[in-house]
């Protein structure tokens, strides 16, 4: 890597961080709000915020701009959130953090049928290598799977949403800065997620919202995690490519068990360990350059 493709290695595992420990947050919402009020209010908050750093509007470039847009909105908001939260509810968490942990290879995979970006052997091998640690990771020496046809098939769903948000970011023409850009997908988001409201039949209420506890962490949620880091995420991707990027997210289960060790106590064994180094490991080599020829 160069100097200016650290930086944004650097943005990229930043922003992943942050987004490991949006789990918290979210667990402790569960007690007031459900999933779908949680996935609107913080978007909405996100999409206020992000108006007020940038209140222009401009008028759309074109139809098929738009569209690209209204797709990032339905992949990277509405469906992969939807996918993610029923999954859990179907299938065992750590069944829904494996198959999520396999957006880099979709990607790569995906990519590279759409002849967009090869699909190295050191990709393959850093895949194999992450999952490995993984595993390690999130059963923690419980070596337990329990399959679930319609939880697992939502969170490969979930996975493959997040691949496509990406790609299409990347495609997405930069006619006007990130600030803007992430706001008009924030905005298409909130507009596909009114549906899920009407069939949630349930509206928070001000006396939930009024409480420290929930609008802490919603602003969390809306200020941070949403505003911040799909704007950094925008720009990551922009710059290392829908591949390098998505590669970062092997850093997730890591982040989420430092995350539970700090705030939920819970203790660090061996398998955790030797894990983390799989994991890091398995970044390096996704993220190194191939000498050997590429995956046909």
């Amino acid at each position: 890597m160069n100097t200016a493709e650290k930086r944004y290695a650097a943005l990229a595992l930043i922003t992943i961080a942050i987004w490991g420990t949006t789990f918290v947050s979210s667990k402790v919402l569960l007690a007031y709000m459900t999933p779908v009020q949680i996935m609107l209010s913080r978007y909405v908050i996100a999409y206020i915020a992000l108006w007020i750093f940038y209140p222009k509007f401009h008028k759309p470039a074109s139809l098929r701009q738009e569209i690209l847009i209204l797709g990032a909105a339905l992949c990277g908001s509405t469906l992969y959130f939807l996918a993610e939260n029923y999954a859990v509810s179907y299938t065992q968490a750590s069944n829904v953090s494996l198959l999520l942990a396999a957006v880099p290879i979709l990607t790569s995979i995906t990519a590279h049928l759409a002849g967009d970006e090869k699909l190295t052997r050191n990709i393959v091998l850093g895949f194999l290598v992450a999952m490995a640690g993984i595993c390690l990771v999130v059963f923690n020496g419980n070596f337990i799977l329990k399959l679930n046809p319609l939880g697992d098939l939502l969170a490969l769903g979930a996975a493959f949403s997040w691949v496509f948000y990406t790609l299409i970011i990347r495609n997405i023409h930069q006619e006007h800065s990130y600030l803007y850009m992430t706001r008009k997908i924030f905005f298409y988001s909130i507009l596909t997620m009114l549906p899920c409201i009407a069939i949630d039949g349930k509206l928070v209420s001000f006396q939930v919202l009024r409480q420290p506890v929930v609008y802490l962490n919603l602003l969390f949620l809306g200020l941070i995690a949403s505003s911040l880091c799909y704007v950094t995420w925008y720009i990551v991707v922009d710059k290392l490519g829908a591949v390098k990027a998505n590669n970062f997210i092997y850093f997730n289960p890591l982040v989420t068990m430092i995350a539970s060790v700090i705030v939920l106590h819970e203790v660090v064994t061996l398998y955790s360990i030797l894990g983390a180094a799989l994991i890091l490991l398995g970044v390096y080599l996704a993220q190194k350059q191939s000498k050997t020829a590429d995956v046909s």
